[in-house]
């Protein structure tokens, strides 16, 4: 399954629903959302600067892990963006592909 890295901010409302229900329950409120979309959360974290919130999660296509940004974005509560994660796997079938590109110039 694909695994996708979100990084998000919060807004001020997001911020405010954290302090009124707490951390634990951000997290939780993931897990289900990632369940319920036939995928799972693999980890939360709360961060200092400017990205509140990493979280890595496995979730059954792009198109579901870009319905989940457009829908958290949506909210008004926090602003992400979403990273595709590839495997060494992955990575080492790219390498092995012949790519006919030229360099500008050349």
């Amino acid at each position: 399954m694909p695994k996708y890295l979100v990084e998000a901010e919060y807004t001020v409302s997001g911020l405010e629903g954290v302090r009124a229900k707490g951390a634990q329950a951000r997290v939780d409120a993931l897990r289900s959302l990632c369940e319920s979309l036939g995928g799972s959360l693999e980890s939360f974290h709360f961060a200092f600067g400017d990205t509140d919130v990493y979280v890595i999660a496995d979730l059954p296509d792009d198109e579901t892990a870009a319905a989940v940004g457009i829908t958290v974005g949506s909210s008004g509560a926090a602003s992400t963006r979403t990273t595709k994660l590839l495997t060494a796997e992955q990575v080492d079938v790219a390498l092995a592909k012949t790519v006919p590109y030229r360099p500008p110039g050349s």
